[in-house]
């Protein structure tokens, strides 16, 4: 789950993390007082106006500006909200449609009075499952695109593993803050800004901390300028206060109709759709798929149970995608029967009113025979197998 750059503020906030303050607004009309108000928290005199949407290089779009007086935090606000802002980042690209930006961020300008004396690092955290540490990923080449940097100057990126059992050790964060060139009160500033940034990290069971740029301002303060921050999905429920978070609006559709249904689904490229149920058999399928020539469209398991009104909604989630062109159910009764699949699938068949594309099930485990005669005896246009060779040699047949 992806926060937007205010919620990852405020999150990085509780963690005594220093960030550039600012004030959110969904509405045009309240950009004047919210600078004034935001002019009375920090004494700024100019403001930056940030899109607020779950992608990177908004300023590339022209989702950053800065305002230099009242009349252009009102222009710009006016202009950024509201409009559907292209980056690299967004679906399709700078050709794609982009997103649609509903909520703006005015923030302090944090770069004054000494812009000159104000130095960009780049700082993230992730997990480095190779190593299985934590990682903490730093530059003196903030404000960039990473990747860019780390192809044409990769000695100018550094890393930091953390063993989770010991934590984040002193001697570590000082090795941050001497590699980035810092020396004085910015040295000390880094290595608390390191810790407590760290903190924030493992206490929100978050996947990724991008704070990019990592800002020195000209009296050595260190601040999160930006960040982005990726939620691990598994222990929201240790977080309820940051799951209420959820902007569902910038998600795939298909994924958050998925996700009311209890269905874990992620959309690919491919032509064959797959409805599965169990994350490792979900991969060897689409591994079969690939193998039998086919392209899987989506990752989809329907978890241990798999009722006609859950296969039905994972039919209807798969059609949405006008790629499919065929569609192969493979279950495993362990937790669930067989036959109960089986009856799950010829009754939502029924209710959809029919299936264009060629279908495929594969039910193998507790009553598979019983299943098997439950699909052949259907009438419905329904390619029933037992082992998982069978299932891929039909794949190929409906695709030739």
């Amino acid at each position: 789950m992806n926060l937007h750059e205010y919620q990852g503020k405020e999150l990085l906030q509780k963690y005594g993390v220093a960030i550039q303050r600012g004030i959110v607004i969904d509405d045009a009309s309240k950009a004047l007082s919210a600078f004034e108000e935001l002019q009375k928290e920090t004494g700024t005199e100019f403001a930056v106006i940030k899109a607020q949407i779950h992608a990177g290089g908004r300023g590339k779009g022209g989702g950053v500006k800065l305002a230099k007086n009242k009349e252009e935090v009102v222009e710009n606000v006016n202009n950024i909200l509201g409009m559907m802002l292209k980056t690299p980042q967004t679906p399709g690209g700078l050709n794609g449609p982009g997103k649609l930006v509903r909520k703006v961020l005015i923030a302090e300008d944090v770069y004054a009075p000494d812009f000159d004396a104000c130095k960009e690092y780049y700082i993230s955290i992730m997990m480095d499952r190779a190593k299985k540490r934590n990682v903490i990923i730093y530059s003196t080449e903030g404000g960039m695109n990473i990747e860019e940097v780390a192809e044409k100057t990769p000695h100018l990126v550094h890393k930091e593993h953390v063993d989770p059992a010991l934590g984040l050790l002193p001697f570590q964060m000082r090795k941050i803050a001497f590699d980035l060139g810092l020396s004085g009160q910015a040295f000390k500033e880094m290595t608390r800004f390191i810790s407590k940034l760290y903190a924030a990290f493992v206490g929100s069971d978050a996947s990724l901390f991008e704070i990019n740029p990592c800002l020195k301002t000209g009296d050595d303060r260190i601040l999160a300028v930006d960040c982005k921050v990726s939620l691990d999905n598994n222990a929201l429920y240790r977080h309820k206060d940051l799951a209420e978070q959820r902007d569902e609006s910038e998600e795939d559709p298909t994924e958050v109709e998925a996700r009311k249904h209890g269905l874990n689904y992620v959309k690919l490229d491919g032509n064959v759709g797959c409805m599965v149920n169990g994350a490792g058999l979900a991969m060897a399928t689409m591994d079969i798929i690939k193998l039998s020539g086919g392209d899987p469209a989506n990752f989809l398991d329907v978890g241990g149970t798999a009722d006609a009104e859950r296969v039905e909604a994972g039919f209807r989630i798969i059609l949405r995608d006008k790629n499919v062109k065929a569609i192969l159910i493979n279950i495993f009764g362990g937790i669930v029967r067989c036959d109960r699949v089986a009856n799950g699938i010829v009754d939502a068949y029924k209710n959809m009113g029919g299936i264009d594309v060629p279908l495929i099930v594969r039910l193998q485990g507790t009553n598979a025979d019983v299943a098997k005669k439950i699909i052949d005896e259907s009438g419905l246009a329904v390619h029933s197998a037992i082992l998982l060779k069978d299932a891929a040699r039909l794949v190929t047949e409906v695709l030739a």
